[in-house]
């Protein structure tokens, strides 16, 4: 092989290791060791189900033909394995496998508890 190749080698086995040296609890961290993800911030609006929460995720959008920025939100399921997030907390969810017909998210931290 060439020098190159080598190096390009050595340097894609060092990448994983400098990923889990980024500070614990950031959602920089599990990014780097999952590698790429869609991350969202969002409103709890129900924590009715078992380890799930409904979350409403606004985006904002430019109309195609007025030009008027629209703000669009859209709930989204997500996975919450502890159990701690209740209604009116702010989240990071991230992009994971299908863990069900209709969850495609997890929380990853809680930004803001609710007052």
């Amino acid at each position: 092989m060439s020098a190159v190749a080598d190096e390009t080698e050595t340097a894609s086995q060092e990448a994983p290791a400098q990923a889990a040296a980024a500070p614990d609890g950031t959602a920089d961290a599990v990014v780097a060791e999952r590698g790429f993800r869609k991350v969202r911030e969002g409103l709890v609006v129900s924590d009715k189900m078992t380890k799930t929460v409904v979350v409403a995720v606004e985006d904002r959008v430019q109309h195609p033909l007025y030009g008027k920025t629209i703000r669009r939100t859209k709930k989204i399921k997500a996975h919450d394995e502890s159990g701690t997030t209740g209604v009116g907390d702010r989240v990071l969810l991230m992009e994971t496998r299908p863990l069900s017909a209709t969850k495609r998210w997890r929380i990853v931290q809680v930004l803001e508890k609710a007052k």
